[in-house]
């Protein structure tokens, strides 16, 4: 942005956050130290708000929060507007900033450290439709060629101490985990070990839906189920299932168009799913069974129940295989369930309910279903692994 207030006089550019109180949370420190560092000074005028450029031209501040429709037309006629930490950036910023800095030979600048696939900022340069002429460009530490020695300590501490964490500080990663998430490391495991991979089904056994109920109104909690089979000492988890607002109809027009059919599907429902809906005076459980599926209710646990399933969850973890390409939106709501902390005595306060709870109680289910011990005899695959111990760690699921 220096370059280009000194090569093009009269320069106009705005930096943006989403949120920005004070100028102290802006990138105006960052610009001043580079005038500086270049021996600049003498050609720009730093005042407190802005800084006024050469020809006449000027660098604001600006925090996307505060704008309506009405006031962003303030920033019509500028050359760059540079949108910093844009993972926090709202789709509804996004739809006023456009239209308004875009006039003939104008940018728009977009730097920041990925943070979930659905951001908006991800959807626009990451997604299926990158607007046309857009760059993007993937930049790490490793592409930095002045890469400090005291931040590759860290970079290699963080690598060994905290692998959960690594990908997304260090090699532009979407986050995955959060502070106190429950599964964040058996995920990190079951990936090393290869139990994220290509996982068949055993056509000889029934599917097992494990769900977490929601409801249908428009701020209704999700609907979530996991699809797995009990095979032996194994879950296979095998597909995710996920939506927000649905009738039932929904759920069941999904499992049957996915195979998962009333021969060959059994249902487990939480406590609650044997209790009346409040509207149309039918459980759950009677609702799938008039579809044709067997349903199972697991027991209310009582006090601590939730708990109770992510420590059953968590140790029966190494024994889980997870089908990659249709569990990856579980799974990553899976790494994100999280523990609620008390911020000033930092203890956990147990799970946080948030868009991340429902796949997390539903997974839990799905433990507490398979119990203690496999429900099923070993499959003729599963003996024939066992027989041959020396062969290569997952190379039997491809089969």
């Amino acid at each position: 942005m220096v370059e280009r207030a000194l090569r093009e006089p009269g320069f106009r550019g705005v930096c943006i956050r989403e949120v920005q109180k004070s100028l102290k949370q802006s990138a105006k420190r960052l610009i001043e130290d580079k005038i500086e560092e270049h021996g600049l000074g003498s050609l720009f005028d730093i005042q407190t708000a802005e800084i006024k450029t050469p020809g006449g031209g000027v660098i604001i501040f600006q925090g996307m929060q505060d704008h309506t429709a009405e006031s962003i037309k303030s920033l019509e006629g500028f050359d760059v507007a540079w949108c910093e930490e844009s993972q926090s950036l709202s789709q509804r910023s996004l739809t006023l900033l456009r239209p308004t800095i875009r006039k003939d030979g104008s940018e728009l600048w977009f730097s920041w450290n990925p943070t979930r696939k659905g951001d908006p900022v991800d959807l626009l340069l990451r997604g299926d439709n990158t607007p046309t002429g857009a760059v993007v460009v993937h930049s790490n530490w490793d592409d930095n060629r002045w890469f400090p020695g005291v931040l590759e300590q860290e970079r290699l501490d963080d690598l060994e101490n905290r692998p959960e964490i690594y990908p997304h500080i260090w090699e532009g990663g979407y986050s995955k985990v959060v502070e106190g998430a429950y599964y964040a490391l058996s995920l990190i495991r079951a990936r090393q070990q290869g139990r994220i991979s290509r996982v068949a089904a055993d056509p000889l056994l029934p599917y097992k839906f494990c769900v977490d109920l929601g409801g249908t109104g428009a701020k209704s909690d999700a609907f979530v189920g996991w699809i797995c089979q009990f095979v032996g000492r194994e879950i296979r988890v095998l597909d995710y299932y996920e939506v927000k607002g649905q009738p039932l109809s929904s759920h069941i027009a999904w499992l049957r168009k996915n195979g998962y059919d009333a021969g060959n599907t059994d249902v487990i429902l939480p406590h609650d799913g044997a209790t009346n809906d409040r509207v149309i005076d039918i459980s759950f459980e009677s609702a799938f069974i008039s579809a044709g599926y067997k349903a199972e209710v697991i027991p209310n646990q009582g006090r601590g129940a939730a708990r109770m399933r992510i420590e059953v969850g968590r140790r029966l973890f190494p024994s889980i295989w997870f089908n990659e390409s249709t569990t990856e939106a579980g799974r990553d709501a899976l790494g994100s369930y999280h523990e609620r902390i008390d911020d000033i005595r930092q203890i956990g306060l147990g799970p946080d309910h948030d868009e991340f709870s429902h796949c997390g109680d539903a997974f839990g289910l799905m433990c507490l279903a398979y119990g203690d011990g496999p429900r099923v005899q070993p499959s003729a695959i599963d003996k024939y692994r066992e027989s041959h111990e020396s062969a290569e760690s997952g190379s039997w699921m491809s089969v």
